[in-house]
């Protein structure tokens, strides 16, 4: 299921969601907050760039043994009494979870719902979409994604999906949304963050005690004893993991690792690049199903949706080992102006302008365009704590949008004419020494009719020396 159809491509998109001077504030404020608390709680590990190091190492070796890691998990899961599906693409995923919640029973008087974790996995395939056509109803429990559900809105963050709200906006979506959706918020509810939060709680623990079924994803899958492993700051998780009958975890096929000691080096990375905590507050493991303790029936759906395609890119591989930190849109200049929405995915940022393209293809308008949507700055890639190469990715993938779709014939033309010169030294000799003859007649910028005259508008051409490298050789070199 693809969740952008109708979404203009990012250049439209940030073409107005830049002049939102209210996004731009929230954005600002949260993402700067964010990043610098990272900054201190990374500076307080001597070995931090050896634990990148390890994480890099332990996901590239998965990825190329990934085969046999997936069967091992599967072999583990179900000895320890779980089921495991295996989805090829969205529409399957989805087709199974249905199933699955429609075997749970309910009839009219009692109507289907799922409590749901936070969880990226569920956003790309557009799983709250396809139960609601099925008649199952799915209540997010994340603060955030509470927020976000409530206000008919779409994430805009992969931490924080509601960074785009401010804590007056988040209060009226309470007080006008919740009575729709079962008990409506408190009387006189205020924007403090202990209001807020109590309104969540109270809205949200009849759900947690009534619903039959969760739905979470994973942050990890360990394959030698084929735990899952969620890690969550704010304790729904938990609820929606234990309170249950039943349990379907929807996970990525990239999100196994090998041992539980692979388990360590990633529980000191993942805390201190997204929330900037040296410990996450609450980490959820579990193996199958126990008698008297959880959920009594388990379903792991192993989603690929794109991923073997993606893994079969050398360069593009790498996108696979981001563990959604969130550490790379909090730095990204372009994200911070754009906002998420612009990116028209379940992962917007630097992260989503590499991983989207991937799993969905360029064939559409929007896809083609986010491999543009950064300036290659480099500030991801600085901040990765997985090492994940963002610029290189972006322009591994520009190449593929142009061998696609070649572009403008003026651009085509100028390309054409470029490499016949780089390819040929005599033509090439020629137009320097004319470039160098006629200096003084050169414009200081270069006059452009619409629309490239937006972009020579604002650069100066560069001042040519009085001859050229070769000219200044032969003379020094006699």
């Amino acid at each position: 299921m693809r969740t952008d159809v109708g979404m203009p491509s990012f250049p439209k998109a940030a073409k107005i969601s830049t002049k939102d001077a209210g996004l731009r504030a929230n954005l600002t404020r949260a993402t700067h907050t964010i990043r610098d608390k990272r900054a201190k709680a990374v500076a307080e590990l001597e070995d931090w760039a050896e634990l990148r190091e390890a994480g890099k190492q332990i996901k590239d070796h998965t990825l190329r043994h990934l085969d046999r890691y997936l069967i091992q998990a599967e072999q583990a899961v179900t000895e320890a009494g779980g089921h495991v599906h295996w989805a090829r693409d969205a529409a399957e995923a989805n087709r199974i979870v249905a199933d699955l919640v429609k075997a749970t029973g309910g009839n009219d008087d009692q109507p289907r719902e799922v409590v749901k974790v936070k969880s990226m996995a569920t956003q790309e395939i557009g799983l709250n979409e396809a139960l609601a056509a099925e008649g199952i109803t799915a209540y997010e429990t994340d603060l955030a994604e509470l927020i976000v559900q409530l206000g008919d809105d779409r994430p805009s963050h992969i931490l924080v999906p509601a960074i785009h709200r401010n804590r007056t906006e988040i209060r009226d979506i309470f007080r006008t949304k919740m009575a729709a959706w079962g008990r409506p918020a408190p009387e006189n509810l205020t924007d403090t963050p202990a209001d807020l939060a109590e309104a969540a709680r109270l809205h949200l623990r009849e759900k947690f005690l009534r619903a039959k079924v969760g739905v979470s994803g994973a942050n990890f899958l360990i394959a030698e004893t084929g735990t899952l492993v969620v890690v969550e700051s704010e304790g729904n998780g938990r609820m929606c993991l234990t309170l249950p009958e039943t349990l379907i975890s929807v996970v990525g096929i990239e999100k196994i690792i090998p041992t539980w000691q692979d388990l360590e080096v990633f529980l000191q990375l993942l805390p201190r690049s997204s929330t900037a905590e040296r410990m996450n507050p609450y980490t959820s493991t579990w193996t199958g199903t126990t008698d008297g303790d959880g959920p009594s029936d388990f379903h792991l759906v192993l989603l690929d949706n794109g991923r073997t395609d993606t893994l079969a890119d050398e360069v593009g591989r790498q996108a696979l080992r981001c563990i959604r930190c969130s550490a790379c849109l909090n730095v990204c200049p372009v994200y911070e102006r754009a906002g998420g929405h612009a990116y028209g995915s379940a992962y917007p940022g630097p992260i989503g302008a590499i991983l989207t393209p991937q799993l969905r293809g360029t064939a559409s308008e929007i896809d083609a365009s986010l491999p543009y949507a950064s300036t290659l700055c480099g500030a991801c890639y600085e901040v990765c704590p997985v090492a994940i190469d963002i610029p290189e990715v972006l322009v591994h993938l520009r190449e593929r949008v142009v061998e696609n779709e070649p572009g403008h014939k003026t651009e085509r033309a100028a390309m054409k004419a470029a490499t016949y010169a780089m390819t040929h030294p005599a033509a090439y000799r020629m137009a320097e020494n004319a470039a160098v003859a006629t200096r003084a007649l050169h414009p200081k910028r270069l006059p452009a009719p619409a629309p490239a005259k937006a972009w020579t508008d604002s650069r100066d051409l560069p001042d040519l020396p009085k001859q050229t490298f070769r000219q200044w050789w032969k003379e020094t070199h006699r």
